[in-house]
């Protein structure tokens, strides 16, 4: 009896440590199990990417004046189900000559999912990216960054890449001047930053947009899209 219970405990232990090695891979943003990966792009040249996640929403009315003001380029990555909600933003984006990615049509973390599920997500999603106008490739990026086995798997056989992050002051900061201040001391050139401004309705998150823009303007940094800044 006692070896059969010391048998299930180690069993039990094992499937812990397994369980909690699943989820650390499944949130790391230089790595996955298979195809590629950008989180940064090494170059010497002062350009970086900005890059939004989620919506459209009508935040993009703010946001568009904001890139046009200091002539800058940015990564949309879009959720399918508000493109359907609002499609005429998902067209100023096109217009307006940013990149749009693909951040799945219901933004669900894509671990643990069904390949049929996985499927329908991100091609659901590019059918109404090319909707409304888009003709370039379409990168992607997994909700909250989650990946692990299914999703690397089918963007390895369809030729697609994951596009994380170097630099997310959203989740370690709460105050404007704290995220704009985390960004500015940590940029390099090639960095990947993340901003969330879609459905904030203070307004904070467009200042720290405007803020970053004009203080990395400042250093000489150029704000290409993710596509240039691979190119490089």
């Amino acid at each position: 009896m006692k070896k059969k219970l010391l048998l299930m405990g180690i069993v039990f232990l094992l499937m812990a440590l397994l369980f909690v090695g699943m989820f650390k891979v499944s949130k790391l943003r230089t790595f996955q199990l298979f195809g590629g990966l950008t989180y940064q792009v090494n170059t010497d040249d002062k350009v970086i990417a900005l890059t939004f996640d989620d919506g459209p929403t009508k935040n993009v009315d703010q946001i568009l004046p904001l890139l046009n003001k200091y002539k800058a380029k940015a990564t949309f990555f879009l959720i399918g189900n508000d493109i359907e909600k609002y499609p005429e933003e998902a067209k100023k984006l096109v217009e307006a000559g940013h990149q749009i990615g693909n951040h799945t049509y219901s933004h669900e973390r894509m671990v643990l999912k069904s390949p049929s599920f996985i499927k329908e997500e991100i091609e659901k999603t590019d059918r109404l990216i090319r909707k409304y106008g888009y003709k370039s490739e379409i990168d992607f990026r997994p909700p909250y960054g989650k990946k692990l086995v299914g999703l690397p798997y089918y963007l390895y056989k369809n030729k697609r890449e994951t596009i994380m992050w170097s630099l997310e002051p959203d989740t370690y900061y709460t105050s404007a001047d704290e995220k704009v201040n985390d960004v500015v001391e940590n940029i390099k050139p090639g960095s990947i930053i993340l901003l969330h401004p879609m459905y904030d309705q203070t307004g904070k998150e467009i200042q720290v947009i405007e803020d970053i823009l004009r203080e990395l303007t400042k250093e000489g940094y150029k704000f290409v899209t993710v596509d240039e800044l691979q190119e490089l």
